[in-house]
């Protein structure tokens, strides 16, 4: 029960349907598309088109998509993977001929082709019930005829101002002046108006063939970038089939590799083989979560990647023999010694995660990300499209899996999940914050199942993450002056954390009561909201 004493929010509570963004105009925006007679996919949808325009830092149709979908509570999940690929003449030796050793953030290599709207317009056209261009009017309104600055992302603007000083495009649609916009100014993107009216209208083939494929490549070629016409017109996300894995009697589902939710997966799987403390932020529960973690990520960065391109032993990484192996690793007292780090992988950074169940109990767990605020900060000038930087993640490096390759996907942090029991889907939910992802899903379900909170207590409990293959750990404010001396005592090296960790929304559906129940981070602006 929660102290309603203390400053917070209580759990969100509704029957007919809810949904749960990062952002209150697009939480607003889906239950509008729902009472309108729309489903589950087509809120999700028209929610992230709306966080594209308001949220710009977090997310983007310059960006990728990755999606799970319960029909009726379902355990039969279909999974898409809309994360983009690389230019088919971007090889390994081309990058070191040029003399290149690091995919710089802003730089046209870092850009994949995105993926997002590939994904958004083949779910709509599979799954839902209303025309593309009506879900997504409500983003072309507030890009046209002007948004709010939310208190986030007007954060997030002033961390970004180098970035976006550096294109001319960008700092004109986000920047006043050269200088990041307090909380409350109105902003407008009108050519990502007309872009979005375009791909209402005309599909997919509006982004990846014509005019604004057309800009997008000579953009980035002009910036030195490999991009065809025909890398955009081939572009294709894919249909997948969950993973999955058992957590305290449960099934927790997760998109397969290039995705690294297997890793989330992981860590429940060594998380299972040790007895938590009563408290939940109990340092002896937080010593084993933080190296469960260092672990699984060490196995991370040696082995996923693309599965199309590149074998990842998906059956190894989730069989009992490693997470026994790994848990035996795990001394309870000290940290474990520094453990290797991905070469050239970049820091956790931002998205958006959205969660929407219907009244029909279809659930949507919906993923959207640019990857670091403001993505790579190239931004086109006609079409207002912001281009993510998903492609830092790849690894120069001959014969790694991870190794950048022509028409390869990276490997990728954003990672929708669901959770079933008895037989049905009961939780949508995800977890935002780049690298933090997989950690986050482990964390959040350790704090449901084995300290009995509820989504949202769960969701406001402080956070800390161990750097991958370092033992450096960063933690929230909260843990920093509770848990650090001690953290320290054990062998960690442990410092602030630069943003806050994350955000997290999610979606319980109690089939016993006939309501659903939600939860929104406060790290960001957003909310739940059910009818």
């Amino acid at each position: 029960m929660r102290d309603f004493e203390l400053p917070g929010r209580s759990l969100t509570i509704g029957r007919e349907a809810m949904a749960a963004t990062s952002h209150p105009a697009a939480t607003l925006v889906a239950i509008d598309i729902l009472r309108a007679g729309g489903n589950a996919v087509d809120a999700a949808v028209g929610a992230c088109a709306v966080q594209c325009v308001v949220e710009a830092g977090s997310t983007g149709i310059g960006g990728d998509c990755f999606a799970l979908i319960s029909k009726g509570g379902s355990t039969d999940i279909r999974g898409y993977n809309g994360s983009g690929r690389t230019p088919a003449t971007a090889t390994l030796d081309w990058y070191r001929a040029a003399g290149i050793t690091t995919i710089e953030r802003h730089s046209p290599h870092a850009v994949t082709v995105p993926g997002a709207v590939d994904a958004w317009t083949r779910l709509v056209k599979d799954h839902g019930r209303m025309p593309l261009a009506e879900i997504l009017q409500p983003a072309v309104k507030l890009a046209r005829d002007g948004y709010a600055i939310t208190p986030r992302v007007a954060y997030d603007l002033g961390n970004q101002r180098d970035l976006l000083r550096q294109d001319a495009n960008a700092a004109a649609t986000f920047l006043v002046g050269s200088e990041a916009p307090a909380a409350g100014t109105v902003q407008h993107q009108p050519a990502l108006a007309t872009t979005l009216e375009a791909i209402g209208r005309e599909g997919r083939d509006a982004f990846y063939r014509g005019e604004i494929a057309a800009e997008t490549v000579d953009y980035l070629k002009a910036a030195g970038g490999l991009h065809t016409l025909e890398d955009f017109a081939t572009a294709a996300g894919e249909y997948v089939t969950p993973i999955s894995t058992q957590f305290r009697g449960r099934t927790v589902y997760e998109i397969p590799p290039n995705g690294q939710g297997i890793v989330a997966l992981m860590i429940m799987k060594i998380l299972e083989r040790f007895t938590p403390k009563p408290d939940p932020l109990a340092v002896e529960n937080l010593h084993i979560e933080v190296e469960a973690t260092r672990l699984a990520y060490a196995a991370r960065d040696q082995f996923v990647a693309d599965m199309a391109l590149s074998h990842v032993p998906v059956d190894y990484l989730l069989s009992d023999a490693l997470a026994d192996e790994l848990a035996a690793r795990i001394d309870p007292a000290r940290a474990t010694a520094p453990l290797p780090a991905l070469t050239g992988g970049a820091e956790h950074r931002d998205t958006v995660y959205i969660s929407v169940v219907d009244k029909d109990r279809n659930a949507v767990s919906f993923i959207n990300s640019i990857f670091h605020p403001y993505g790579s900060g190239l931004l086109t000038p006609k079409s207002g499209v912001l281009l993510h930087n998903r492609g830092q993640s790849f690894v120069l490096e001959q014969d790694h899996p991870n190794a950048v390759g022509p028409g390869k996907r990276p490997m990728h942090t954003i990672i929708p999940a669901m959770l079933a029991q008895d037989g049905r889907v009961c939780l949508s939910f995800g977890v935002m914050g780049g690298h933090y992802q997989a950690m986050g899903h482990a964390h959040f379900l350790s704090k449901l199942f084995d300290h009995g909170l509820d989504l949202q207590s769960a969701i406001d409990l402080p956070r800390l993450f161990p750097l991958p293959g370092t033992a450096t750990v960063e933690l929230e404010g909260r843990l920093l002056a509770s848990c650090g001396p001690a953290l320290e005592s054990r062998g960690f090296k442990v410092q602030p954390a630069k943003t806050p960790i994350g955000g997290a929304q999610a979606i319980w559906i109690d089939w016993e009561n006939g309501t659903l129940l939600g939860g929104s981070d406060p790290r960001k602006d957003g909310c739940a909201l059910g009818i």
